[in-house]
Parts: C-alpha cells; structure tokens; sequence
C-alpha cells in the first residue's frame, strides 16, 4: 500500500497531459523531428503585427533585448525579411542559474505585401525592444488601352 498515490485533479490532469504529450512525441517525432511536438517551433519566433492603411503597411515585431547591430532587414517590392541575431550574455558563475526560458540565436521572419511598396521610402526603428517599419505603398500602375490596327 505504500505505493499508492492519491491523485487529486491536478495531478490527475497532469498525468493525462504527460500521456498525451509522450505518445504524440513518439508517434509524431518521426515524421517531423525539427519542428513538431519538440518545443523547438516557437524557440525561435518573432511576433510580429501588421496594420495596414490606405497609404502605408506598418509593421511592427518583438525583439526584446536584440541590438542594431545584430539585426538585418532586406525588403524588396513586394516581400520583406527580417533577420536577428541574439547572443547569450556569458556570466560567470553559469552553475548558480536553475532555469532559463530566454531564447537565444539566429531567426528570421518574412512577410509578404498584397500590394507593392516603395523601397526607399520605408523606414524602421528599433526602441525598447519593438522593431518598427513604415512601408509606403505603391501606386499601381495605371493600365494603359491602345487600340490595335487590324490588317
């Protein structure tokens, strides 16, 4: 009898969840072992928002306590990526940290535009750990008619 458990609702909820949780790592893992079921997908995500006006896309992403420097945007008329680079601060006693939920490394995030955009107008800026971008949109060509001479 001394290895009975008294399960109580909270316990018994956990318990299912482990259940759950194994039989879908072993059964799904196999099928997508970098992404699926692993932890790993939302490791390295970026939030992002993107409004959208009559005249411009703003776009806004969470990088908290990324620099500048470690940061990359490429844009080009219709799709824009964003690329960040987060490094692990060293600290000298590593031994005294019990848990650690900070992310560390490459990621990137791409974003696409219904609508072309005027690259050397749009904008970012990076403050208090939101990256910031202003894509003015681009007027759409006005379609052209020409009448064609049958001959």
């Amino acid at each position: 009898m001394k290895y009975l458990i008294k399960k109580t609702p909270d316990n018994f909820i956990k318990t299912v969840n482990d259940e759950i949780n194994s039989i879908l790592n072993r059964n799904f893992d196999s099928l997508f072992p970098e992404f699926i079921f692993s932890g790993e997908m939302d490791k390295f995500a970026m939030p992002v928002e993107i409004h959208e006006k009559d005249n411009e896309y703003k776009i806004k992403a969470e990088l908290p306590g990324v620099k500048k420097e470690d940061l990359e945007i490429e844009i080009d008329k219709n799709h824009m990526s964003i690329t960040a680079k987060k490094q692990e601060e060293c600290h000298e006693d590593t031994k005294s940290c019990r848990k650690s939920e900070f992310k560390y490394g490459d990621f990137s995030r791409v974003v696409y535009f219904p609508q072309e955009i005027k690259i050397e107008d749009t904008t970012a800026k990076l403050e208090h750990g939101v990256l910031c971008i202003i894509a003015p949109k681009k007027e759409p060509d006005k379609e052209e008619t020409k009448k064609l001479e049958i001959q």
